[in-house]
């Protein structure tokens, strides 16, 4: 699945990429690892309403597992 996300500089980012990859490496299905990585960054960010969480973990998993893509992503405002 990949697992360079040295180069991810948000904590929370970085966090919910590399927690939906192990849940999956484990056999957790999809959508269980998606809502588990959802309330991973609300924790990281309580301020978050749930639909902007599920967007940006929605994104973040589909830029770095899906596509794997290397860039940046837009994200959340924090470092």
């Amino acid at each position: 699945m990949g697992r360079d996300v040295s180069r991810i500089a948000r904590r929370c980012e970085r966090a919910v990429v590399s927690a939906y990859r192990e849940l999956r490496e484990v056999g957790i299905d999809d959508f269980a690892a998606f809502q588990a990585c959802t309330a991973l960054y609300r924790i990281h960010h309580p301020e978050a309403s749930v639909a902007e969480a599920r967007r940006l973990v929605a994104e973040w998993i589909d830029h770095h597992v899906i596509r794997r893509a290397t860039g940046p992503t837009q994200g959340c405002g924090c470092a």
